[in-house]
């Protein structure tokens, strides 16, 4: 039962920070807008809360610097895509392409230094685990509990009906991309003060890219976001206690797992294209510019 609450820990923590990106993602495309660079808006999250807390020797400064630093990546990518309507998936790559090279210099002097970490609280969860699933409950409740997460998903269907009746289409979204950014920060920060806590170069290890999977896994539905988060966040855990279980597997396939089951989950989602097209919002990737 120990080694069972163990893994079940583990698990938690290796999924919130998928919950807190994926989440962010969500309602970013939710709005009509993909952004591919959640991988780019962790580590860069990661860093400047790494570095933050390491300097001020503040952790929750470091949280919201990783906070401010997402968003920031976020609204430069905003100012591409919205107010310059540039492609949304090349610039979405090249911010992650600049998120990992900006975070690989800005940390150069940081990769000998070590954090205590935010320590845990009630049941041995840590406070951004619980803010993890305050999160959950707060998207869920915004986007189809309120006025305005309507309006956002009105964005997403159908931005000109939406701009036809007063809303500004370009503001809506790029407070949600703002938003996005915020989270993929968060996710980054809980890498680097929680879970590690160090800093490594690039090591965010592909999560953004699991984070974004994620949001086509659940099809788009908050509640299936987490459950997904966890799942990979198991898949991950299992690596580590597999070869101690018994299991004579080289490590390095099982270091394969987590990528390999992202792989085949999107192949098996991908052969169901009608359940897509009913989920996915229908300006998903396309750029609107409202006539004057």
């Amino acid at each position: 039962m120990e080694t069972v609450a163990a893994i079940a820990l583990a698990t938690l923590g290796a999924g919130t920070p998928l919950v807190f990106a994926a989440l962010g993602e969500l309602v970013a495309e939710k709005s009509g807008v993909l952004n591919l660079g959640v991988e780019g808006m962790m580590v860069m999250g990661a860093v400047s809360g790494f570095v933050v807390a390491a300097e001020s020797g503040n952790l929750w400064l470091g949280v919201l610097a990783a906070l401010l630093a997402g968003a920031a990546m976020a609204g430069l990518f905003a100012l591409l895509t919205l107010t310059f309507q540039a492609n949304q998936v090349a610039a979405g790559l090249a911010l992650t392409i600049f998120g990992i090279g900006a975070s690989a210099y800005i940390g150069l002097d940081y990769t000998s230094v070590a954090l205590t970490g935010i320590q845990p609280l009630l049941l041995s969860l840590d406070p951004l685990m619980y803010l993890s699933f305050g999160m959950f409950g707060a998207v869920s409740w915004f986007l189809y509990r309120t006025r305005y997460g309507l309006v956002l998903r009105g964005v997403g269907e159908a931005p000109a009906s939406a701009h036809a009746i007063g809303y500004s289409v370009t503001r809506i979204r790029y407070l949600a991309v703002l938003f996005g950014g915020a989270m993929a920060g968060l996710g980054g920060a809980y890498l680097a003060l929680v879970y590690t806590p160090l800093w490594v170069e690039a090591m965010s290890a592909g999560r953004g890219w699991i984070s974004l999977a994620l949001v086509v896994f659940a099809t788009w539905r908050p509640l299936r976001v987490m459950l997904g988060a966890y799942l990979f966040g198991g898949i991950t855990i299992i690596q580590f206690h597999a070869q101690a279980l018994g299991v004579d597997l080289p490590s390095q396939l099982l270091s394969m797992l987590p990528y390999l089951a992202t792989i085949v989950v999107l192949v098996l989602i991908s052969r169901d294209i009608k359940t897509i097209r009913l989920n996915a919002p229908a300006s998903l990737g396309m750029s609107y510019h409202p006539a004057a």
